[in-house]
């Protein structure tokens, strides 16, 4: 169902039994889960989909092995249990990675570990080797059962520094364990959206749309795309909003009924690298280290380049969150600190991003101790209105529990039963996952007479439902794109089957072409060609989504358009020395 019928059908029937605002990676999930169970839902995200704080992931999905020393025990638990899922639910974006921790103390952090854990200190502090033994033994611990990844294992410094020759040569030890990473999680979060929408017409969403009080007890929704308004009576509302939540509170009670703050975020802020000194010192780890300072930071492989975070600084407005010139020059400096041989040229730097933790509302002096877990509660409506549960807290790898969590507070409310687990539930792509990939590849290829070639990179781009977008390719003339990698037809395919309303969806969301630093100023204007095409825009509107988009890459992103075009040259000069050596 489109918006145009969305905003069709609300007038003959405006009631939903409950409305969830927020299109980020939990609205998502509790989304999915209503749905799934046969509730009349409807989903109402400001923005795009996924992005916000879900676009802004340090793309790990990890148990947090850091909240063990805030004593977050249960967390951790669940985090890894929700790991290991989501390593068999959606094994074509989830994948283990081996992480390697430098160590610079033997018994460093014991005494402030305990003293942090008890509640008597704020300040971080460097961990030590024992610490860091007695945490990742508590990992081993809660994941016996299961057993999916390796045991953690030591190194002495000079093992250490054979295999990671580039560390900081102060090193003491170093220690290996396994976690997680993800690939792609905006598209994860199109695909939950999509297996909810799956379940028939009682599921409905819309991204850009906005929910607003029109009077005592009365509801508006606002199509921000064609401008059409329709009335709306919600039974409950879900406020899956994030670090927008007590905003999307304001809108949705009197002024005189406004709950009392319920959030706290603070941000993190990203840089993803382009050095083939870099990426070879890493050795296939992510690199999880602490700065001088006792912050935990990462660095690890991520599509060809390296990602390198994170910093923790609390912010008012999440709507303007931005990775600043201090932050890039601290996630560099800890850089230094722990790779001290390595240097980083600012052209090297092809994307940044920046976004808002949902952490509860805290007023405590260290952002590192406050509680990373996840709760909901109930605000009860006024004036006729419909109550509202607030999902607070969360972070990414938890996103099935906890929208787990709100369906099933929301269904007793509704006095409904559950029908339907998630818990062993493949996502999207993850869905009828071939043990032998490269068959799987192979008989579609053959059967649309696509390249193994292509077909291969479908497959690692969409799982399993490659297959849906090689049959749209195959079933029309197409034409490639100024990167060699897409062609129209698998952007007419995104555009007609999720959601696609402005340019950056596509090239920050619903493809990987701007956070890999591959996108070039030739490819914008090609991929705003096949969108204009497809949406049917006359000049004025392409002029705009061009403007647009490419303010958004320079603020948000640090991209210029400078940069684009030197990179029109960097991609012609590589498809010709490809096309050489074919």
């Amino acid at each position: 169902m489109n918006r145009e019928e969305i905003f069709n059908g609300l007038p003959k029937s405006p009631k939903v039994d409950v409305c969830v605002l927020g299109g980020g990676i939990n609205g998502l999930s509790v989304f999915r889960e209503l749905a799934l169970q046969g509730v009349n839902v409807l989903l109402v995200e400001k923005h795009d989909y996924c992005s916000g704080a879900s676009a802004a992931l340090s793309r790990m999905v990890h148990g947090g092995l850091r909240y063990l020393e805030n004593g977050e025990f249960s967390l951790v638990r669940e985090s890894l249990v929700e790991r290991d899922r989501l390593l068999k639910n959606a094994p074509h974006y989830v994948a283990p990675l081996p992480t390697t921790v430098p160590i610079f103390d033997i018994f460093s952090g014991l005494a402030n570990g305990a003293v942090r854990f008890l509640g008597l200190t704020r300040r971080p502090s460097r961990r030590g080797a024992v610490a860091v033994k007695m945490g990742l033994g508590i990992y081993d611990f809660l994941t016996r059962k299961r057993a999916l990844m390796p045991k953690h294992a030591f190194r002495g410094r000079r093992t250490t520094l054979a295999r990671w020759p580039a560390l900081n040569p102060d090193i003491k030890s170093s220690a290996t364990y396994y976690d997680a990473w993800v690939s792609q999680p905006e598209r994860l979060g199109i695909e939950l959206l999509k297996d909810g929408l799956a379940a028939g017409s009682h599921a409905q969403a819309l991204n850009y749309a906005e929910l607003t009080l029109a009077a005592p007890g009365r509801y508006e929704l606002k199509d921000d795309v064609t401008g059409a308004v329709a009335a709306i009576e919600p039974g409950l509302i879900i406020n899956a909003t994030g670090g927008w939540i007590d905003i999307a509170n304001g809108a949705l009670f009197p002024a005189t009924s406004k709950p009392a703050p319920l959030m706290g975020g603070t941000k993190g802020s990203h840089l993803i690298i382009d050095n083939a000194q870099l990426m070879e010192a890493l050795n296939g780890h992510m690199i999880y280290y602490e700065n001088e300072d006792g912050r935990i930071c990462i660095l690890f492989p991520y599509l060809g380049k390296v990602l390198v975070g994170s910093t923790d600084i609390r912010v008012d407005d999440p709507e303007t969150v931005r990775c600043e010139a201090d932050e890039r020059d601290y996630i560099l400096q800890s850089l230094a600190f722990v790779l001290p041989d390595i240097r980083i040229r600012p052209e090297e730097v092809v994307f940044q991003f920046s976004g808002v933790r949902p952490l509860p509302a805290s007023q405590d002096s260290f952002t590192g101790r406050i509680p990373r877990d996840h709760f909901c509660t109930f605000v009860e409506g006024v004036e006729g209105g419909p109550p509202v549960l607030c999902m607070i807290g969360g972070k990414w790898t938890t996103f099935r529990s906890f929208g787990e969590m709100a369906a099933d507070l929301t269904l007793e409310r509704l006095a409904k039963q559950r029908h339907v687990s998630t818990g062993e539930r493949a996502i999207g792509g993850g869905q009828d996952y071939p043990s032998d990939r490269d068959r799987w590849v192979d008989d579609v290829a053959a059967a649309t007479g696509l390249s193994r070639e292509r077909m291969q990179v479908l497959f690692v781009r969409y799982g399993t439902g490659a297959r849906d977008v090689a049959d749209l390719i195959a079933a029309g003339a197409d034409h490639a794109l100024p990167h060699r990698d897409y062609s129209a037809r698998e952007l007419q395919y995104l555009i007609r089957s999720e959601a696609v309303e402005h340019l950056e969806d596509l090239l920050l969301r619903r493809t990987t072409l701007a956070i890999t630093g591959e996108l070039s100023l030739d490819m914008v204007d090609a991929v705003l060609a096949v969108l204009a095409i497809e949406k049917q825009w006359l000049p004025p509107r392409v002029a705009v989504e061009r403007k647009r988009f490419l303010a958004l890459l320079v603020e948000r992103h640090g991209v210029d358009e400078e940069t684009l075009s030197v990179r029109n040259e960097q991609r012609s000069a590589l498809c010709e020395t490809t096309a050489r050596s074919g």
